[in-house]
C-alpha cells in the first residue's frame, strides 16, 4: 500500500484521509434520521448507527487494500432515499425485502466487475464526457456545500439576503475565504486547517456546540445482521427494485470515480483510468458487506474529492478514513459536533478542483461539447450524478446518430442530383 513512502507524502495522505472523513461523518447522524419512519415497520433504528460505521470501515478498507486509492465509502444518500421512502414507505414492502435487494444488487455488481461487462460499460463513455462528469460533479459537490450552509434551500433556490447574515452563513463565508486563501497559497493541509479554525470560531458564535459527552459505547448491530428474506426472489417487483439499485450504484460510482480521478490528472489519453476494475470491485464488495450489516447500498463518496484536493493519491488516505470511522464508533459526539459551516467551504473548494478539467473539453466541437454541457448542467440541477451521466450519454448518442443520418441523406441527395 505504500506505507514506506516519504514522510512528507505520508503526512499528505494522513491529512487527506482525515479531511475526507470530516466531510463524510455527517452520514452517521443522518442515517438514523432517514430511517426513523421505518421504526413502525419493525426496523431497529438504534442499531443503524453502528451498522453505518462498520459498513464504512469495511468498505473503505476494501478500497485501501484492493484498489489502493484514496476514496471513502459509506451508505449513499440517493439509494438511502430509494430504500426507505420508495421501496418501504411508498410501495409498502418490508425492509427485509429492500435489504435482500441490496445484497443481490451487490452480487450482480461484483459479477459485472469480474467480467468484461464492466470494461465495456466504461469504454462506452466517450473521453469528453468523462471530463464532463468531473466538472458536473464539481458543481454538484459545491451545491451540496452551499445547501449545507443554509444559503441555498432545497431545489437550488437562493434563500434570501437575510440568510447571508446568520451566524452559520457568516461562518461558512469565513471558511470559504480562508480555504480559498490557503488554496491559493498552496498551504499544506489548508482545507483541514480551515475546518479547524471555523469550528473553533463557531464556539462563541453558538454554531459549534460542545457535546455533553465525548465517549459513548455504540449500540449492538446484531438486530440488523443478515436479516434477509429470500422468499421474494421470485417476485417481479423484487427484480425491478434490484435493477434500479444496480443502475444507480454502477453509474453513481462510475461518475464519482471518473470525475474525481480526471480532476486529479489520473486519466490516460485513451480515457482509461488505472485500477478502475479494482475500484469498482471494492465498491461492489462494500455493497454486499453493507447489506449483511443491515445498511442500504454502500457507495464511493463524492466527498472524497476533498481528500484529493489535499493531495491524497494512495490507499493510505482510505486507510486513515477507515481508522477515523473506527474512532467514531466510540467518539461520535466529538466528530458530530463539527458544524456544517466548517465542512461546507471545503466541499465548495473541492468542487472548484473538479471543475478545472472542463479545459480538456473542446468547446468548438459541438457534438462533444453540447452533451458534455448537458451532463454538467443536470448533475447539480437534478441533484443526481446518475441523471447527469444518463442525459449526457443519451444526448451524445442521439446527436451523433442524427448528424450522421443527415449527412448520409444529404450526400445521397447530392449524388442523385448529379446523376
Amino acid at each position: 500500500m505504500g506505507f514506506s513512502m516519504q514522510r512528507d507524502n505520508l503526512k499528505t495522505e494522513i491529512i487527506s484521509g482525515f479531511t475526507s472523513f470530516i466531510t463524510m461523518v455527517y452520514i452517521l447522524a443522518l442515517m438514523p434520521i432517514m430511517f426513523a419512519p421505518l421504526a413502525d415497520m419493525g426496523f431497529p433504528v438504534n442499531s443503524l448507527f453502528t451498522a453505518t460505521a462498520l459498513s464504512a470501515i469495511i468498505g473503505t478498507l476494501f478500497m485501501a487494500f484492493i484498489a489502493k486509492r484514496p476514496f471513502g465509502l459509506a451508505p449513499g444518500l440517493t439509494l438511502n432515499t430509494f430504500f426507505a421512502e420508495t421501496v418501504c414507505l411508498s410501495l409498502g414492502y418490508p425492509w427485509q425485502f429492500a435489504l435482500t435487494a441490496v445484497l443481490i444488487e451487490g452480487l450482480l455488481f461484483v459479477l459485472l466487475c469480474i467480467s468484461n461487462m464492466r470494461q465495456i460499460i466504461f469504454e462506452m463513455v466517450p473521453t469528453p464526457l468523462k471530463y464532463a462528469f468531473a466538472a458536473g460533479i464539481g458543481f454538484f459537490i459545491a451545491m451540496i456545500g452551499f445547501k449545507n450552509s443554509g444559503i441555498l434551500a432545497e431545489g437550488t433556490i437562493f434563500n434570501h439576503m437575510e440568510t447571508l447574515v446568520t451566524p452559520t452563513s457568516l461562518l461558512f463565508l469565513l471558511g470559504l475565504m480562508l480555504t480559498g486563501i490557503f488554496t491559493a497559497l498552496r498551504v499544506k493541509g489548508g482545507l483541514l486547517l480551515g475546518i479547524v479554525i471555523v469550528t473553533i470560531v463557531g464556539l462563541p458564535a453558538g454554531v459549534t456546540t460542545i457535546p455533553d459527552e465525548l465517549f459513548s459505547l455504540p449500540p449492538s448491530p446484531e438486530p440488523l445482521f443478515c436479516k434477509f428474506s429470500f422468499d421474494y426472489l421470485l417476485w417481479p417487483d423484487f427484480w425491478v427494485c434490484v435493477m434500479t439499485m444496480l443502475f444507480f450504484d454502477v453509474f453513481d460510482t462510475l461518475g464519482t470515480v471518473v470525475g474525481v480521478m480526471a480532476s486529479a490528472g489520473i486519466i490516460r489519453k485513451s480515457g482509461r483510468i488505472p485500477h478502475m476494475r479494482r475500484i469498482m470491485l471494492s465498491d461492489a464488495l462494500a455493497t454486499m458487506t453493507g447489506a449483511c450489516l443491515g445498511c442500504s447500498t454502500v457507495t464511493t463518496y463524492v466527498e472524497s474529492a476533498t481528500g484529493f484536493a489535499e493531495g491524497g493519491r494512495t490507499g493510505v488516505s482510505a486507510f486513515v478514513i477507515a481508522l477515523c470511522f473506527v474512532a467514531s464508533l466510540f467518539f461520535a459526539p466529538l466528530f458530530l459536533a463539527i458544524p456544517a459551516a466548517a465542512t461546507s467551504p471545503v466541499m465548495v473548494v473541492a468542487g472548484f478542483y473538479l471543475f478545472g478539467v472542463v479545459r480538456h473539453i473542446h468547446l468548438t466541437k459541438y457534438l462533444e461539447a453540447m452533451p458534455a454541457f448537458l451532463s454538467i448542467l443536470l448533475m447539480p440541477v437534478t441533484g443526481s450524478i446518475s441523471d447527469g451521466i444518463l442525459a449526457g450519454l443519451l444526448a451524445y448518442i442521439i446527436l451523433h446518430y442524427l448528424t450522421e443520418m443527415m449527412k448520409y441523406y444529404k450526400k445521397k441527395k447530392h449524388n442523385h442530383i448529379n446523376s
